[in-house]
């Protein structure tokens, strides 16, 4: 499985895309399988997504997980303060195993 992330523009947010837009949510993203690379020109030059980039995840039951732990912590936001994490629906998301 393929996701395409990146930051968006005005807030700098990470990003996933969904298949049509993006989203805070990794639950949303949509696997973009050999297009990754396409979408994330198309999309960075149209100026919608900063430095996009295609990752490696895997499908489970409640949605991808990142396959590097870099993009997991990314997924789930700031480190520093718990509080101000997205909470994953995935409940080993931010699990330190790799």
């Amino acid at each position: 499985m393929k996701l395409l992330t990146g930051n968006d523009l005005p807030t700098g947010d990470v990003v996933w895309w969904t298949g049509d837009s993006w989203s805070r949510h990794l639950a949303d993203a949509v696997d973009v399988g050999d297009k990754g690379d396409v979408l994330a020109a198309t999309e960075e030059a149209a100026r919608r997504v900063n430095v996009p980039y295609v990752i490696d995840a895997v499908a489970t039951p409640e949605g991808p997980r990142p396959a590097h732990i870099k993009d997991r912590i990314r997924a789930l936001g700031p480190t520093v303060r718990p509080d101000l994490t997205l909470k994953p629906v995935d409940p080993q998301a931010g699990s330190w195993v790799i």
